[in-house]
């Protein structure tokens, strides 16, 4: 099937839908279809966000939108040998992975893998007719698509992603992986969808990598949807590590019940126009969520980081804690929201941006925000946003280490908190050495690709922490 090629505005898109309704639907059931009707009419109500909204006043999506954009209904008919395009270069990192391409999952073996302990991992689109009971339950439940443009044109427009269940009382204890790869000659336009279900006293832990190998406009809007039953926890990481002409946007909906912890990192550090949404509401006593983030951007990129926490029950927890350094004519964008409700008592809620511009035509606009209810809480919130300190660079030189070198000593040393946080030795060794190459200005989506055809022109230099 020839792909439909567009400019993606809002009625063309509607329009889109039913010339390819057959195509969209083909894997639906009735709760399915009907949910994509009423997310079809938010997005043609709602639209695409615009800065007349307070939570996009600093982002916009007016070039991004206005590429031609290719539309794949089906997965492409090629084959493609998913280790010939991407790697892990973790060493001795061993996880169960899950790879999408181009918005599509990547069958291996089937479509979806069945542990003997229970746990089902693989593809949305077989899960949909596959586990209907699951899917009603718990697909379209958090996402909130009537508020969020977006949303619910993913929601009316996903065909393909990643489904993972984890039953009542099992730990996973080898991380599972997800890679989701653009690998294409054509610009393209794509809606993946993530579904992840906790049941009570489990545990997970989430790699999730968004990765590109060319050099080609794209524009992904992906949703994800995570469920944390009573007791259980997950350890979330995402890293971006894009080209210069992507648009990802990335809204993730977390839903705590009774002691429940959410733990995520978010670490982009190459992308051109990058928002991530992370709504975590913690509707069971006593759940804990701890939200991590750290942005390096240079020249023209963009970074957007939202964050909506709402405490809901009381005796609830929120960390979250973001860094970001911004180079060359870079911008980026930080808005925290806690919410705590009357019943939410014993709350506590703490928020911190900090931020280094490394030139006069970098730009960072950060906003925490608390908005509370309750009597009995803890709540604090702040941010910061500045230079490199020239004490420390002048004590840093004065032992007799050149410039460059202490600029970078400083920078990483401001960024590697975040990376600290990573539970998982090697890829927390990984990420660190990944931050000190992105500082070094050597980083580049090249590092990904098996050829590596620049590797020669690499020049090293290690940090030495001891001299900091």
């Amino acid at each position: 099937m020839n792909p439909a090629t567009l400019v993606p505005e809002k009625e063309k898109l509607v329009s889109l839908f039913e010339q390819y309704k057959t195509e969209i639907c083909s894997n639906d059931n009735a709760y399915i279809s009907e949910l994509r009707k009423k997310a079809l009419a938010f997005f043609l109500t709602n639209g695409f966000p615009t800065r007349d909204i307070e939570e996009w006043k600093n982002t916009s999506l007016i070039d991004s939108l206005s590429n031609t954009y290719n539309f794949h209904f089906e997965p492409s008919d090629e084959k493609v040998d998913i280790d010939k395009i991407f790697r892990c270069e973790i060493h001795n990192f061993e996880t169960l992975l899950f790879t999408q391409l181009n918005g599509w999952y990547v069958y291996k073996q089937k479509p979806l893998t069945e542990f003997p302990n229970g746990v089902i991992a693989g593809s949305l689109a077989a899960a949909f007719g596959a586990y209907p009971q699951l899917i009603e339950k718990y697909y379209g439940r958090a996402a909130m698509m009537e508020k969020n443009g977006l949303t619910s044109l993913n929601t009316a427009f996903a065909q393909d992603g990643i489904f993972i269940f984890i039953p009542d009382g099992v730990s996973i204890e080898k991380p599972l992986q997800i890679v989701n790869i653009v690998n294409t000659d054509e610009d393209l336009f794509m809606q993946p969808r993530n579904l992840i279900i906790l049941g009570k006293n489990s545990k997970l832990t989430l790699v999730y990598c968004d990765d590109s190998t060319k050099y080609k406009k794209s524009f992904i809007n992906a949703c994800s949807e995570i469920f944390l039953d009573n007791n259980s926890e997950l350890d979330y990481y995402k890293l971006q590590n894009k080209d210069s002409l992507s648009t990802v946007i990335t809204t993730t909906f977390c839903l705590l019940e009774e002691s429940a912890r959410l733990h995520t990192n978010t670490l982009t550090l190459n992308g051109g126009v990058v928002r991530n949404e992370t709504h975590a509401m913690l509707a069971g006593r006593g759940s804990e969520a701890k939200v991590y983030g750290l942005y390096l951007v240079d020249k023209e990129q963009h970074v957007d980081n939202q964050v909506y926490v709402d405490h809901i029950a009381p005796e609830t927890t929120s960390y979250e804690k973001f860094k970001g350094i911004i180079d060359d004519n870079a911008s980026a964008v930080f808005n925290g929201h806690i919410h705590v409700c009357r019943d939410a008592q014993k709350t506590e809620a703490y928020q911190s941006n900090k931020n280094i511009l490394l030139t006069d035509t970098a730009h960072v606009r950060t906003k925490p925000f608390l908005e509370i209810y309750a009597d009995d809480v803890k709540c604090s919130h702040g941010a910061t946003v500045g230079q490199l300190d020239p004490e420390a660079l002048f004590y840093l030189k004065s032992r007799g280490i050149c410039e460059r070198n202490a600029r970078m000593l400083l920078m990483y040393a401001f960024a590697i908190e975040i990376a600290g946080k990573i539970k998982i030795e090697l890829l927390r060794e990984r990420i660190e050495d990944m931050i000190s190459k992105r500082l070094k200005g050597e980083l580049s989506i090249c590092d990904q690709c098996v050829l590596h055809c620049k590797e020669n022109d690499i020049i090293n230099f290690e940090i030495d922490m001891s001299k900091v």
